[in-house]
């Protein structure tokens, strides 16, 4: 093999060249959660956040969700391929969490958003994972989805961090759900401390 026979790589990282078999390479990407699904024991949907146009309408959505259901709620293996996607998936009395990414996705990381996720929220709802729970703390688990994964970026994989800032952010009561008395309270507060300084 003379010089410049061998390996070569395109700009880009397009392809790979070796002895004439040309080899697609991907780039790498911090994108690799392309949707977190939450189904019940129906297979009907509790949460879902799609990342990415993979699925771009509900309906399409929903057959997924139903297909990778059907697939995969009968079986105790924790990792399925299918329609091209990677999927890691558990379950837990009367619900099923699925982590999906792309067929070349890392496995383990794709396991560790899930585990994440479903200790989480464990946590959060002292053990009693189950659908009822979740229903009654919909508010926290889609804190917690957002805190470990943001636009498909994963940002965290420790679920006691994941607790812990969804409790701070719990404490910040939303303008909605404070009363008349505390609304004008916290306005005197604030025309107070702004008119002392």
């Amino acid at each position: 093999m003379g010089l410049g026979e061998g390996i070569w790589f395109t700009s880009g990282g397009g392809s790979l060249r070796t002895e004439g078999v040309f080899v697609s390479l991907q780039e790498p990407s911090l994108y690799t959660v392309k949707a977190i699904l939450i189904l019940d024991n129906d297979g009907d949907r509790l949460f879902a956040k799609y990342y990415d146009d993979t699925y771009p309408s509900v309906k399409e959505q929903k057959a997924f969700e139903k297909n990778i259901f059907n697939k995969t709620h009968r079986t105790d293996s924790e990792i399925a391929l299918l329609e091209g996607l990677t999927v890691v998936y558990k379950s837990s009395i009367d619900l099923y969490f699925y982590v999906i990414g792309s067929s070349y996705e890392n496995e383990l990381m794709l396991m560790a958003v899930l585990n994440c996720l479903f200790d989480s929220l464990s946590q959060m709802l002292r053990k009693n994972v189950e659908k009822r729970a979740l229903l009654e703390n919909m508010e926290g688990l889609f804190l917690a989805v957002d805190e470990i994964v943001d636009g498909g970026v994963i940002l965290e994989s420790d679920p006691q961090q994941v607790v812990h800032r969804v409790a701070l952010r719990g404490e910040d009561v939303p303008l909605t759900e404070q009363t008349v008395s505390q609304v004008l309270q916290s306005a005197k507060e604030q025309i107070k401390w702004s008119l002392l300084r």
